[in-house]
C-alpha cells in the first residue's frame, strides 16, 4: 500500500503563489503516474494535473494551464505542484493520487493522500 502526505497549503491573496508538496511512502509506486486534484465544497472533484514517472509527460486541466507546473523528484519520492497567479476559484482542498497509467489517474482510481487545504482570498 502506498501513502501520501500533502503539504504546503494555507492561505494566499489573489495574484500569489504556493507550491504543494506530495511525499510517497510505502510498496513500490516506480514507474506510475502522479497527480493532483482538487475539490470544493459542493463542486465536483477535478483533475488539475499529472506527470509521468520519468517527468516527461505532463498534463493539466484548461483552467490551470499557464498558471501551475507539476514536477517531481524521484529520488525523495516527491511530487510538487507549483501555484502561480492564484485566483479565488482555485480554493479547494486538493489532494495528490497516482495511479499505474493517466488515464485511470485523470478516472479518478487509483491511491489519494489525505489533502491539504488551499484558500485564496480577492
Amino acid at each position: 500500500q502506498v501513502q501520501l502526505v500533502e503539504s504546503g497549503g494555507g492561505l494566499v491573496q489573489a495574484g500569489g503563489s504556493l507550491r504543494l508538496s506530495c511525499t510517497a511512502s510505502g510498496r513500490s509506486f516506480s514507474g506510475h503516474v502522479m497527480g493532483w486534484f482538487r475539490q470544493d465544497p459542493g463542486k465536483e472533484r477535478e483533475f488539475v494535473a499529472g506527470i509521468s514517472w520519468s517527468g516527461y509527460s505532463t498534463y493539466y486541466a484548461d483552467s490551470v494551464k499557464g498558471r501551475f507546473i507539476i514536477s517531481k523528484a524521484n529520488a525523495r519520492n516527491t511530487v510538487y505542484l507549483q501555484m502561480n497567479n492564484l485566483k479565488p476559484e482555485d480554493t479547494a482542498v486538493y489532494y495528490c493520487a497516482g495511479n499505474v497509467e493517466i488515464g485511470a489517474l485523470r478516472a479518478g482510481t487509483g491511491y489519494w493522500g489525505q489533502g491539504t487545504q488551499v484558500t485564496v482570498s480577492s
